[in-house]
């Protein structure tokens, strides 16, 4: 009975050093890996800091309706710069550009005019509008730009009519396709000179300017008014009526503004042609204040410089840029 006994405790003894053998051995605490830095860089077109492999593409310009039956046109509030130019019958267009950021969808876009390789060859990339005249279709793809053009072959599932506006101001361009397609195209070069908001000449100017009224003609009269609540010009078609975005449902807006007179040669006829290369008096405005300048534009090829009295290169805000040409002879602009 004694070694029965035994026996039934020496198994018991056993068990607790089998369990103890057979436990699993403690996996090993894991060292953590490093969070990858992410590589930023200044946007050329605006100055803004993103991941700098979200910068490497070309950037897109398109030729964008401003008829009354056009608007609201979609995409503007993406836009790094917009230039407006006066077009026959003192109506006006925008040469607009995209790079920061890419849209889903852009337009309405309308035909190509004379000035327009002076304005958008130093961006490079792509260009997308309807047609035109031959002789200017001709001078555009002259450039070193990439032509896109409604009704070709390359672009007939990228451009198309919308059913929500009438011909002829109803082609709409599938921007973010459209760029994807040619990735291999550079990316553009820094057009401005760009600093901080504080280090900025025009933060120092004497000059307050929370309204900026521009006149191109009797028709066309846009108006930019100051947010101080949201930093930025707010812009009015046709002095009072609020310019919306169609893709966000937002005012149209910008950090910057800038207001550069310009000659028009009528070599063309009924066509102006907004002369690019020379220089004229311009206006620059941000954050309520504006200051006199002089652009200069040296050749088709290279970028418009700001320059103050003393010859100095003005330095922008950071942020979104609009351009207003409106003719030397016979357009205006008022601060107050």
């Amino acid at each position: 009975m004694a070694r029965k006994i035994s026996r039934v405790l020496a198994v018991a003894v056993a068990l607790p050093l089998l369990a103890a053998c057979s436990a699993p051995a403690p996996k090993p605490t894991k060292t953590p890996s490093p969070t990858p830095t992410v590589e930023m860089a200044l946007a050329p077109l605006t100055g803004i800091s993103y991941p700098a492999s979200s910068l490497v593409h070309p950037s897109l310009t398109a030729k964008v309706d401003n008829h009354e039956d056009a608007r609201p046109q979609w995409g503007l509030n993406a836009t790094d710069v917009v230039f407006e130019e006066l077009v026959e019958g003192g109506l006006t267009r925008y040469v607009a550009v995209w790079h920061s950021h890419i849209p889903t969808l852009i337009g309405p876009v309308r035909s190509i005019r004379p000035m327009d390789p002076d304005i958008i060859t130093p961006f490079g990339g792509i260009v997308a509008y309807s047609g035109g005249q031959m002789k200017f279709v001709e001078m555009m793809q002259a450039t070193p730009i990439y032509n896109a053009v409604h009704g070709r072959s390359d672009t007939e599932d990228i451009m198309y009519r919308t059913e929500a506006r009438d011909a002829p101001h109803n082609v709409i361009v599938k921007a973010k396709k459209l760029v994807s397609r040619h990735a291999d195209l550079a990316m553009p070069q820094t057009m401005f000179t760009f600093g901080p908001s504080y280090a900025s000449p025009i933060m120092w100017s004497t000059k307050s300017a929370s309204t900026i009224s521009v006149s191109f003609s009797d028709s066309r009269y846009p108006r930019w008014t100051y947010s101080r609540l949201e930093h930025v010009y707010l812009r009015s078609q046709e002095d009072t009526v609020k310019d919306y975005d169609a893709s966000t449902k937002t005012r149209v807006h910008a950090t910057n503004v800038i207001v550069m007179f310009v000659d028009i040669d009528w070599r063309y006829g009924y066509v102006p042609k907004t002369v690019m290369v020379g220089s004229g008096k311009a206006w620059i405005s941000s954050a309520g204040k504006t200051m006199a300048a002089t652009w200069t534009k040296k050749s088709r090829s290279e970028p418009i410089v700001y320059t103050d009295a003393r010859g100095r290169v003005i330095s922008l805000p950071a942020g979104n840029t609009w351009i207003e040409m409106p003719p030397a002879d016979g357009g205006s602009v008022s601060f107050k």
